[in-house]
């Protein structure tokens, strides 16, 4: 008998894996695990569900629903990661193969065949070119006017480096700030920051702007409640989410969703591969969808591609010091619309100005937002000691890091700073922190001298208990660090900003090198030149995008009445 019920419990085991049933699988994501359950019959992927996860909802989702479709349009689980959201990707891609092992399935998988129909052309009223946070502000302004928009992102997801951003968005006189933040201070210190090599006019436009933009942002579903402070400014300004949360994933999320809720049709996984003139009036592109190609007939094309971050053939070839650097740029920012442009004869400006971020972690490329330094962090060298006033412009700290032992630092922080950032718990959901409960413990463990950081610590919160200090004049401390347990992150430079670009005006009209409007073809954000100078003060970036993606789609809608 008992011989009898094990052959039986054997065939009901073999039938589970040979008819269904569904399985679980673990993998590791970008803030955390991956959980998943597949439901598999007769050697056959029929479902994938994720039933939990940590990492940013929106692009994670999309990651998710994209290659659970693939895999069960192809029956197999080797897929290629989606660009942009390699983490989520490889560990949502590593749990379906667990518990597809786990039902001991024997995928029939293949390639599938790929529909490459042509497809037909189209028109449209105004074509916006880049999905991250200056072509959506462009595309729903433009809608909301009442033009009919069409907007092409290369990526598979929206977003583009307006996803990293985690600092926040720098605006003066908000509803917001209980400060005596004023647009002239805002003017002075982006001059500054950017050496007075900025285009005045356009900074001009970017501050006055900028109460607006958040009041436009915030009707349009972003939270940017919450105020800090980033370097070269002046009074607290930057404007994020409550609690210190990363600001970009909290605008793109809103203005995805308004983009959709006002009609724009978004196309993604669309290239730009040509801008077409007709009498010397631009009047539309050509697009790469799927392997065709086909023809998008427009009155205006608005580019806002971003800037080349991400492609060391153009920054190394402008600024050869460059070369071997990393990079915090998401892996469209490669400079496609200096492509585009070749053959317009269209101006650009201040292309050798390029930034370096000084607060990225090595071979990770994951980069440290400047609030971490705002909220109260120091920067130590490998001595344990302070080496810099931690809130100068970007340069001024990048270069001061360069020049220590290692070309790297450590940013240094307590609790107190941890609890006041909401960001930082991604940073230690990825593993970035060393904690330890004592600064002569966390000394030891990342090598520095236990002697040379204490002292360094406690001379730092004698500044911040006084309110000056006297070895760096850094003006904003916000807290002592006294709070265990205690923080370090190892950092070094990594190109983070290009501030070159197309030339525009303040209605963000592209120019030739001639001096003369571009008819038809209109810019803003990373893609342009101009507002920064020669050095971008964090948490403007947001404000360029928004203020000039805005203009930029009021000035292309009264182009084409």
């Amino acid at each position: 008998m008992k011989k009898i019920l094990s052959i039986v419990m054997l065939m009901v085991l073999l039938a589970t894996n040979a008819f269904g049933g569904t399985y679980t699988g673990k993998g590791d994501g970008y803030l955390g695990d991956i959980n998943v359950e597949v439901e598999v019959s007769e050697n056959t992927i029929k479902d994938i569900t994720v039933t939990e996860h940590s990492d940013t909802k929106r692009i994670a989702e999309t990651a998710f629903d994209r290659l659970s479709k693939e895999m069960i349009q192809k029956q197999t689980t080797d897929v290629d990661a989606m660009a942009g959201a390699t983490f989520s990707s490889e560990g949502f891609i590593d749990a379906v193969k667990k518990a597809v092992e786990t039902s001991g399935a024997e995928l029939q998988g293949g390639e599938a065949a790929a529909a490459n129909d042509a497809i037909a052309d189209v028109k449209t009223d105004i074509v916006v070119v880049g999905g991250g946070g200056a072509g959506l502000t462009a595309a729903i302004e433009a809608r909301e006017k009442g033009a009919d928009v069409i907007l092409v992102e290369k990526m598979p997801i929206l977003g583009g480096n307006t996803t990293y951003a985690t600092g926040g968005l720098n605006a003066a006189e908000t509803a917001f700030q209980n400060n005596g933040d004023t647009t002239e201070l805002f003017y002075r210190d982006t001059m500054k920051g950017g050496k007075e090599k900025n285009d005045a006019s356009l900074v001009l436009t970017l501050v006055e702007q900028s109460s607006d933009i958040v009041n436009w942002l915030t009707a349009r579903g972003a939270d940017l409640t919450d105020v800090g402070r980033m370097g070269g400014a002046s009074e607290n300004r930057t404007h994020r989410p409550s609690g210190g949360d990363k600001v970009g994933p909290n605008i793109i999320d809103a203005l995805s969703k308004k983009a959709e809720e006002v009609g724009v049709d978004i196309r993604t996984l669309t290239s730009a591969v040509e801008i077409t003139t007709n009498n010397n009036k631009i009047d539309g592109i050509v697009v790469e969808e799927n392997g065709s190609r086909y023809k998008i007939d427009a009155k205006a094309v608005i580019l806002a591609t971003g800037g080349f971050g991400n492609s060391p053939e153009k920054f190394e070839t402008l600024d050869p010091a460059l070369k071997g650097f990393g990079t915090t740029n998401h892996p469209g920012a490669t400079g496609d619309a200096l492509d585009l442009i070749k053959d317009l004869g269209v101006a650009t400006v201040d292309m050798t100005e390029i930034q370096t971020h000084p607060t990225v972690v090595p071979v990770r490329n994951t980069m440290i937002t400047e609030a971490v330094r705002g909220n109260g962090a120091i920067l130590v060298s490998r001595k344990g000691k302070r080496f810099v006033n931690e809130l100068s412009t970007r340069d001024v700290v990048s270069e001061a890091t360069l020049q220590q032992k290692g070309k790297t630092a450590f940013l240094i922080f307590d609790q107190g700073v941890r609890e006041s950032l909401k960001a930082i718990e991604g940073y230690a959901k990825m593993g970035l922190l060393t904690e330890a409960s004592s600064v002569e413990e966390l000394a030891k463990k990342v090598d520095l001298s236990p002697k040379d950081l204490e002292a360094s610590i406690k001379k730092y919160n004698g500044f911040a208990s006084a309110g000056k200090d006297k070895d760096f004049a850094r003006q904003n401390m916000k807290r002592p660090l006294i709070k265990a347990p205690f923080y370090a992150v190892e950092v070094g430079p990594a190109v983070h900003h290009t501030m070159g670009g197309i030339k525009i005006d303040n209605k963000a009209q592209v120019y030739n090198k001639s001096g003369e409007v571009v008819e038809g073809l209109f810019a803003a954000g990373e893609v342009t030149g101009g507002v920064h100078g020669a050095n971008r003060l964090g948490g403007n970036a947001l404000t360029d995008i928004t203020v000039f993606g805005r203009i930029a789609g009021d000035s292309a809608v009264e182009y084409i009445k």
